[in-house]
């Protein structure tokens, strides 16, 4: 199929995932509507739950497998939209709705590449396409979960919005639940261990910790405090306050690491990570896509935001149509014309790799 009529068919489907709601974990519709591209181009596929999948038609398990990943669920709309979030609308050259930078654009774009190449012979690269769930809460059933399904992935191409930039690595996150002790009291009375103010310190402390190792890509981990709770009554010191720490990890550490480093040398009385599995990723520079992408022009960063990329173990290359700053934001848009350049540019990226 030329890759015009491509286009043109990835934004109808796009169009139509808009107009279907897909909050995570409800994301039944438009994976029926995913389905229909792969019935309407006769291209086997399977469905994992919410999660679509298929291999290019010349699948060959001696050479090495590369992943096409994006997903097909939103986040809920913001209070702020003017327009309505489940009406695809064009106006002025933009396609505006719920989903259509992040990452409909990508998912569609990526879709139509994998079309371009399904049936073609002799790839160096046999292709694996995933339109996933969950995503965006980081659900069980997501990308996560067909890593045991699918062939092994020697390196992922994963669609999110950087303006067809090369997102050669991404930051990991770590979420810590921490106490910090006192002794509890009646308020009238005096108390030199009130855990409220004992958290002043500890505040102190983690906004001038640093972490010893920068990364060239990522800089350095960035650690925040975001949320602080402590009692329930006026007239009660409370036994302890606790804290919420989100830790954003760049590439020279592991989220193991981090918490080792934390749980040794915080104040904290008691600090805990809710998981440890949204790991930083990257690929190498001189990977052969990131080699061919630089000869195309694009250029080359690191990425603050988390994507799908945080669960694959393999190289994975963030790339894709539209721009993360719209991200999440009220009348959520993509240009047309970025899709078009999207899948213009993943073909030719991989005509440089593959073919």
């Amino acid at each position: 199929m030329i890759i015009e009529k491509l286009t043109e068919n990835a934004i109808s489907l796009l169009k139509s995932l808009i107009e279907t709601q897909s909050f995570s974990q409800e994301e039944e519709n438009t994976a029926k509507l995913i389905e229909g591209w792969f019935i309407e181009n006769e291209i086997p596929f399977k469905r994992t739950k919410n999660n679509i999948w298929a291999t290019n038609k010349y699948f060959d398990g001696s050479k090495p497998t590369m992943l096409l990943n994006s997903h097909h669920d939103t986040v809920h709309p913001n209070t702020a939209y003017t327009k309505d979030p489940l009406k695809a609308i064009v106006e002025d050259g933009k396609l505006y709705g719920l989903g259509s930078n992040d990452a409909g654009g990508c998912l569609v774009s990526l879709i139509a590449t994998f079309t371009n190449y399904y049936a073609e012979e002799n790839l160096k690269y046999n292709l694996v396409i995933v339109a996933s769930a969950e995503e965006e809460n980081s659900g069980p059933n997501g990308l996560n979960s067909m890593l045991s399904i699918i062939p092994k992935i020697d390196v992922a191409i994963v669609g999110e919005p950087t303006l067809m930039n090369l997102a050669v690595a991404e930051k990991g996150l770590v979420v810590f639940d921490a106490q910090v002790a006192g002794t509890p009291s009646h308020a009238a009375h005096p108390n030199n261990n009130n855990s409220i103010y004992n958290t002043i310190e500890v505040l102190q402390w983690f906004k001038n910790f640093k972490f010893d190792k920068p990364s060239v890509a990522l800089g350095d981990v960035k650690m925040t405090v975001t949320q602080i709770n402590a009692g329930k009554q006026h007239n009660v010191v409370p036994a302890h306050t606790n804290l919420v720490i989100d830790v954003r990890v760049n590439d020279a550490y592991s989220n193991q690491e981090i918490a080792t480093i934390l749980q040794e040398q915080s104040p904290c009385t008691i600090i805990k990570p809710r998981s440890l599995r949204l790991n930083s990723s990257s690929i190498s520079t001189d990977h052969d896509l990131v080699k061919a992408g630089i000869a195309m022009g694009r250029e080359t960063y690191g990425s603050p935001t988390l994507s799908d990329q945080s669960v694959l173990s393999c190289q994975s290359l963030k790339l894709g149509p539209g721009n993360s700053k719209r991200s999440h934001s009220a009348d959520e848009f993509i240009y047309l014309e970025e899709i078009e350049e999207g899948i213009k540019l993943y073909i030719e990226l991989l005509n440089r790799v593959i073919v």
